[in-house]
């Protein structure tokens, strides 16, 4: 991952936080071996922007009980990294599933969804346009490079003209490590816009949003692949079935997703 650089690990409490919560997953699936689904419980860790897609997927799956767990990608690869147990990873690009691939540690990612970046300000906020962003006073939250979220944005911003840009970066006042933490500092009048995925901000009753011109708009691909060490690799793969071509993408379609290019 040479935009991001190496996945940064896990502080101890968070880790053994994730390891707990693993042995109470799969480990209690029937299927020994994966041979074949249904009765165990899948854990799916899934990005913070999959949260109202994945939940709904997730609820109707027959092949497992799914149990998901939602946070930034870079932790999600992380814990996967460090042995915790999860079935299915789905992840808010391509760049972290590729580098669990390389480790051995995932199957061959695929993706299953794309979507777009967008501006998302508060209803009735005086900020129209991305120029808008460089005014003096303006409070920005953005992702951090580590995340997703964050790497698209600094695509949009290094897109921009020099000078347009390091106004926009003056103004930024907080780096988040998912984007339901952009979403929430926005709903709490933290701030005044922050870059979102479209579909976060279509979730959001009180916010509104601002295009970011096609011309910079970074390439937003969601990867999903089975984690190796599943206990239940059945209904892992079924699961990912029902993401790329099932009624998991039309749960997706329903969030605002847009399908896989």
């Amino acid at each position: 991952m040479n935009r991001r650089g190496p996945i940064l690990l896990l502080a101890p409490a968070i880790l053994a936080a994730a390891l707990v919560t693993g042995c109470g997953g799969s480990g209690d699936s029937t299927s020994s071996g994966g041979d074949s689904p249904g009765g165990g419980t899948l854990i799916v860790l899934g990005a913070s922007s999959l949260t109202a897609a994945v939940t709904t997927y997730g609820e109707a799956f027959e092949g497992a009980t799914v149990k998901p767990s939602f946070a930034g990608s870079d932790e999600l690869a992380a814990q996967i990294q460090q042995g915790a147990k999860a079935d299915v990873f789905a992840s808010a690009d391509t760049d972290y599933p590729a580098e669990l691939f390389k480790e051995g540690l995932v199957e061959e990612p695929q993706v299953f969804a794309a979507n777009e970046l967008v501006i998302a300000v508060p209803e009735g906020s005086e900020i129209k346009s991305l120029a808008d962003l460089a005014k003096p006073g303006v409070k920005l939250v953005i992702g951090d490079p580590s995340v997703p979220v964050g790497s698209y944005t600094r695509t949009v911003l290094g897109r921009l003209p020099a000078g347009e840009r390091e106004a926009i970066e003056a103004n930024v006042v907080s780096e988040e490590t998912e984007v339901a933490s952009i979403v929430a500092k926005l709903e709490q009048g933290a701030a005044d816009a922050g870059f979102v995925y479209v579909t976060d901000e279509k979730s959001a009753a009180t916010l509104e949003p601002v295009t970011v011109p096609a011309k910079l708009q970074p390439e937003v691909e969601y990867g999903v692949a089975v984690v190796k060490s599943s206990d239940d690799r059945a209904a892992a793969e079924e699961f990912v079935a029902g993401l790329i071509a099932g009624e998991g993408q039309e749960d997706l379609r329903s969030a605002g997703f847009l399908p896989p290019p």
